[in-house]
């Protein structure tokens, strides 16, 4: 399980990005991409009930968790590039990656760039297009730092026990224009025909961030992709059925 209790960083590019592992390291490496405003603990429900023995890498994003957020500007290109690089200095060889949400983003990034040779992709909860910005920009674009801690207080209790540098003000503002970012810098687009490998593409039926469409066109876009909508579950569903998530991911992995 993740507990923050190690002391492993790598500076890139003015920030300092915590990343901890589990496991056998001469097992096949399983990257970890948390949502926003989260961290690595986040995926502590599932992890017991992976079937297959991997060495397991947890990433806090830029600015998330324990990471700190430097001065360069975050979009999920600066988050792609994160990963990129702690994977290459910790040579990961053969990497699965699986993010959830903002992590999924950044994965979808990674794995159309062809930067890093992954293995299988998944993705959970994930937008791919600016055009879900349609519906959601304007709700994204009102949320402050007051407005996410009453709403998700727990999230913003563990940023500020967790995180180096606290500053939930400046946080809420980049993570807002990265949410909201439709430049080149932000969704991966029709750039994700580019991905090549076996791809899981699991969504929440009620998730009000990702429509069933979407999910639909990315499963169609990305060959040998597969494609799981889970009923009564909303964006959450990794917290709301962590066995039915770990078993998919079983089935998918085998």
């Amino acid at each position: 399980m993740f507990e923050h209790k190690s002391n492993s960083f790598i500076n890139i590019d003015s920030a300092k990005i915590y990343y901890e592992t589990l496991g056998d390291p001469q097992k096949q490496p399983l990257v970890l991409l948390h949502g926003g405003f989260g961290n690595i603990e986040d995926f502590n429900d599932i992890l017991p009930l992976l079937e297959k023995e991997y060495r397991i890498i947890g990433i806090d994003s830029r600015g998330q968790g324990k990471s700190t957020l430097g001065v360069e500007k975050l979009s999920y290109a600066r988050i792609e590039k994160d990963v990129e690089t702690i994977i290459h200095r910790l040579k990961l060889e053969n990497p699965v990656i699986l993010g959830f949400s903002d992590g999924g983003i950044a994965a979808l990034r990674l794995a159309a760039s062809k930067n890093v040779a992954i293995d299988k992709l998944i993705v959970i909860g994930t937008e791919w297009h600016s055009k879900s910005l349609e519906e959601s920009k304007g709700f994204l674009s009102a949320i402050t730092a007051e407005s996410w801690k009453n709403k998700f207080p727990e999230t913003y209790e563990a940023y500020q026990r967790l995180n180096l540098e606290p500053d939930f003000d400046k946080l809420t503002s980049a993570m807002v224009q990265m949410w909201t970012d439709e430049s080149t810098t932000g969704f991966p687009n029709e750039r994700v025909q580019q991905i090549t490998c076996s791809t899981l593409i699991v969504r929440g039926d009620n998730d009000h961030l990702v429509s069933r469409q979407s999910a639909f066109e990315l499963a169609e876009i990305i060959n040998k992709s597969h494609l799981a909508n889970i009923p009564f579950c909303s964006h959450e569903v990794i917290a709301e059925k962590p066995k039915m998530i770990a078993d998919i991911i079983n089935s998918f992995l085998k």
